[in-house]
């Protein structure tokens, strides 16, 4: 039987807009986020990235944001690409977790973050570092979770290997993400269970990205399995700029509220219209 309680979820407007060309006001996304941390329905919000505005210019508003957000409950999440963008976050008391996105496709490591994956691993070794004394914690985003478009080697055992050196520097916290929605229900069912099973005492959450009508069959693969941390956005939105043109989005956060019995289907509706407001007649 649900229990509702058990369930984590995490709203990730950043990814949602981080691909939309014409630049979204800053005041739009304080007032959309602040609506966010308002529901209380969330355990964090992915709201901001400290990458290279030059690579994605729809977040070098970030720290502006920031200062414009009431933060309770929720907690927030940034995303960073490298050591320098750990350090400008790392300063800000607000945030609670940095985000990391670790692909394990030589080709997408590449194009997302400009280095190997080897070096990628350094780079979080020195993050860490970083991060030591200060009282943010780091999460890692297992990215090609499930296979890559590009022909790079994959398989269950390259994951569950990363993930073990990842998690001997320390780091508590990962996420499993499909980023280019590889990923069959099956091979939803069968890597989690692996992940989860090898590596009990770390936390997780599932970071999927499938088309509309593949959404909720993956969902409940993931939950099927012991899955109870899911991250989505708002009306599906989302993809990352470095990884094909054809993107896929986000999980639906509607679907996920609605599957999960959390919030009220006029509280739902009221963010739903709120994101589209932010958004305006902006598309992927």
């Amino acid at each position: 039987m649900l229990n509702s309680s058990e369930i984590r979820l995490v709203e990730c407007p950043r990814d949602a807009i981080q691909g939309i060309g014409d630049f979204i006001p800053t005041q739009k996304k304080i007032t959309y986020i602040n609506g966010l941390l308002a529901s209380e329905l969330f355990e964090y919000i992915d709201f901001g990235s400290f990458v290279s505005p030059k690579a994605v210019p729809q977040v070098v508003d970030t720290v502006e944001v920031l200062d414009g957000l009431e933060k309770g409950k929720t907690k927030l999440l940034a995303i960073v690409a490298n050591e320098r963008g750990a350090e400008a976050a790392s300063k800000l008391g607000q945030i609670d977790y940095l985000g990391y996105p670790f692909s394990i496709s030589e080709t997408f490591q590449k194009r997302n973050a400009n280095s190997t994956v080897e070096e990628s691993l350094e780079r979080v070794k020195r993050i860490c570092d970083l991060l030591q004394f200060g009282k943010q914690d780091l999460v890692v985003y297992i990215s090609m979770a499930f296979g890559n478009p590009y022909g790079d080697l994959w398989h269950e055992d390259l994951v569950l290997g990363w993930i073990e050196r990842l998690s001997d520097l320390g780091i508590k916290r990962f996420s499993i993400a499909d980023t280019t929605s590889e990923a069959s229900v099956e091979a939803i069912s069968t890597l989690y269970r692996l992940v989860a099973n090898q590596f009990s005492s770390i936390e997780l959450s599932l970071h999927l990205h499938a088309r509309i009508e593949e959404a909720l069959l993956k969902v409940n693969a993931a939950y099927e399995v012991g899955c109870r941390r899911f991250e989505g956005a708002f009306l599906g939105f989302g993809g990352c700029p470095f990884a094909k043109d054809d993107l896929v989005g986000n999980i639906p956060m509607e679907l996920l509220l609605d599957r999960f019995g959390k919030g009220n289907p006029q509280q739902i509706m009221q963010l739903m219209d709120a994101f589209q407001e932010m958004i305006g007649n902006n598309d992927v």
